[in-house]
């Protein structure tokens, strides 16, 4: 199929355009009207390439070609266009626009039949209700429409308060959720956001497993005191044995094995006061690694490590597990399948990654075959206006898409 170029050039212009930061990077919180522009303009050019679209009831978009019936056995392909404030060009928008290409290039073939649809998931960033993923979940069934119903932006608007407009509809979510034999795998294409392809020059990389995430709310509670007259040896510091804990969980990931990672994204500090000694001192952990075991041996390192800080310092302590989400291996038939549609392209050997980040793939893989495309990201940054990947490289990935999904056997 003729994956053309100047198109999802064209459409990364576009959805770029649809922010609420002009010239601060992309900023479209999922329901938002700069979100429902860049879904339109993918709705406009999939209706221009004979498809038809609906939306499910926990606000997803789903693309078909007008030759290909909903209650037809498909392959799916997307991700999100929703962004973290002032985030980059790329992130999800790659993986909706390689799919979009594909039905584009099949249109131009006049095939109206390729069993394949384009999903753009809501919600996958976490920063407009405070929880990732959520249209992935919603329509998966792991959140309910209750769950859903207690998640709020900023506006103090309910998830189907918010996406009422959009489609998005509790009433409908139980009856509409997603059938795994429906599909026959699940191929999403996203952006490494990590330095590694860039940095050794690999430009496509098959994704074989996602990393499992916990996360954690830490409280340390202490006596505030006066800076000047308090000796060293009599202080209770909440803040210096948060400073203890945070040191040691550096070197955490190393103990755990290869692709741990740990970060503490948040603190804060009370009374946050130049001249008293912090009486309060709570922070956030988010540990990261491909295995349940490590994440199991990481859960009680950090235990350890807040008790035995506290402990010392005569501080009390409270550590609340907020998420908990599985490692994820992907699909093994799949990925064989990528790798003989590459060698027919001639990207073989192609690299293969274990991804960092957390992705609607993630959700659907306990449900649906499963696999991830990797483009690489320049320097690794991401989530910041400077991120960008080359275009070639979101074509090579695109072509390799739809090798996938238009040469492969019928899906059944």
């Amino acid at each position: 199929m003729p994956i053309r170029a100047e198109r999802i050039a064209a459409d990364l212009e576009a959805i770029a355009g649809c922010t609420l930061s002009p010239g601060a990077g992309a900023d479209r919180p999922t329901f938002s009207a700069a979100w429902r522009a860049a879904r339109d303009h993918v709705l406009a050019e999939a209706e221009r390439a004979g498809c038809h679209w609906r939306v499910d009831a926990a606000g997803n978009v789903h693309v078909r070609p007008r030759g290909v019936a909903w209650s037809r056995r498909a392959w799916l392909s997307g991700s999100h266009l929703d962004s973290v404030p002032h985030g980059g060009d790329f992130d999800g928008v790659i993986g909706v626009v390689a799919a979009l290409e594909t039905l584009r290039a099949a249109h131009d073939e006049g095939r109206t039949d390729l069993p394949l649809e384009l999903v753009v998931f809501a919600e996958e960033e976490g920063t407009t209700f405070g929880l990732g993923m959520l249209g992935s979940r919603g329509w998966a069934g792991t959140l309910d429409a209750a769950a859903l119903a207690a998640l709020h932006d900023a506006h103090g608007r309910t998830w189907w308060e918010a996406g009422a407009d959009c489609g998005a509809a509790a009433d409908r979510l139980a009856a509409e959720r997603l059938d795994p034999a429906a599909y026959a795998g699940f191929l999403e294409v996203h952006i490494e956001q990590g330095p590694a392809m860039w940095a050794h020059d690999r430009h496509v990389a098959l994704v074989t497993a996602i990393a499992g995430r916990r996360q954690y709310s830490v409280s340390l509670r202490g006596v505030a005191n006066h800076a000047g007259s308090t000796g060293m040896d009599e202080r209770h510091d909440a803040l210096a044995g948060a400073a203890e804990v945070i040191t040691a969980l550096e070197c955490l990931p190393d103990l755990l094995g290869d692709h741990a990672v740990a970060t503490v994204g948040r603190i804060s500090v009370e009374p946050n006061a130049v001249n008293v000694i912090p009486a309060r001192a709570e922070f956030t952990i988010d540990l990261r690694a491909p295995l349940d075991r490590m994440l199991d041996a990481g859960d009680a390192r950090i235990r350890a490590l807040v008790t035995a800080a506290a402990t010392r310092r005569g501080l009390d302590h409270e550590i609340r597990r907020t998420e908990s989400l599985p490692a994820v291996r992907l699909d093994d038939a799949l990925a064989a399948r990528v790798r003989a549609a590459a060698a027919g392209l001639g990207l073989e050997p192609l690299p293969e990654a274990v991804s960092g980040a957390l992705h609607d793939a993630a959700i659907l893989a306990p449900l649906v075959p499963t696999v991830m495309l990797f483009v690489a990201s320049r320097d690794g940054v991401s989530h910041n206006p400077a991120e960008f990947s080359r275009l070639d490289d979101v074509v090579a990935a695109t072509r390799l898409l739809a090798a996938v999904v238009g040469t492969a056997p019928e899906p059944g």
